[in-house]
């Protein structure tokens, strides 16, 4: 089987300018990056052009491949598909391929028949958009027992009935673990990613995003496990690191620590 090809989310060191966070990527040997519009005094948020990101891209090699994220992507009004051209625009002119879409995750939209005709609703209206532009929506069910869209066997049903090309699952190895469920889509997968959760002293339904750290031997969710499966079961994409724990933000050397934990997982291919 070919070596693993890794992505680095810049929710891993999301204190780095975004030149510093590339040429942290080519650091490592990885050659393909995910931008985000949610990190203060950081492109997107602090007004940098798409040009001047697809310039620093170039210049240090790399291939954009999402940006994440919009939020609340399903539950679709005037404002969100405002805000759905607007970074679909971005993700275009940057070079980006694909744009992540996150469901509603405050225990409402949750009842069933609601969610699902949300989902689709929301996949119509936002299908054109991308299309225009070329890129890819990538649907990140979440895990956690108050979202919207926990199941990826909903988001799948949903994708197969609307989406066409037009759409990829995000197969998230931390919302895998959490909402329980076996199932897989290798086939409809266009981005996998990757974090661990190390403390023993957590309960899976108390899990949050500050527990997510880089994976090593004492990750609770087997992301060897599940990396191991979508590789055989067809999956060849990138497996892009997103931790979100403070402990890892606050890494005085993000390189060392990352080149780590990739050593580990390959070990575990």
């Amino acid at each position: 089987m070919t070596a693993l090809p890794f992505a680095l989310n810049h929710m891993t060191a999301p204190g780095l300018p975004l030149d510093a966070f590339f040429a942290l990527a080519k650091s490592l040997g990885i050659s393909a990056v995910e931008i985000r519009n949610d990190l203060t005094g950081n492109a997107i948020l602090d007004g940098t052009e798409p040009a001047e990101v697809k310039a620093l891209a170039e210049k240090h090699g790399l291939t954009i491949l999402s940006i994440n994220a919009l939020q609340r992507f399903n539950e679709w009004n005037e404002a969100r598909e405002a805000e759905a051209k607007e970074l679909i625009s971005y993700a275009r002119d940057c070079g980006a391929r694909a744009l992540v879409l996150v469901p509603v995750n405050d225990g409402s939209g949750q009842a069933d028949g609601e969610r699902q005709a949300h989902l689709r609703a929301a996949l119509k209206a936002v299908k054109p958009l991308l299309d225009a532009a070329g890129i890819i929506g990538l649907v990140e069910p979440l895990g956690f027992e108050i979202c919207s869209l926990r199941s990826k066997t909903e988001a799948a049903e949903a994708l197969r009935e609307i989406g066409g090309s037009s759409f990829r699952l995000v197969h998230d190895t931390f919302h895998h673990h959490l909402a329980g469920e076996d199932a897989y889509f290798p086939d409809l997968t266009g981005l996998v990613h990757i974090s661990g959760v190390s403390d023993a002293g957590v309960a899976v339904a108390d899990m949050r995003d500050p527990h997510r750290v880089l994976v090593d031997s004492d990750d609770r969710l087997d992301n060897a496990g599940q990396i191991r499966r979508l590789r055989v079961e067809g999956y060849n994409g990138h497996f892009s690191f997103e931790p979100f724990a403070p402990s890892v933000h606050g890494l005085s050397d993000p390189e060392k620590a990352v080149r780590k934990s990739m050593d580990y997982l390959r070990s575990q291919a």
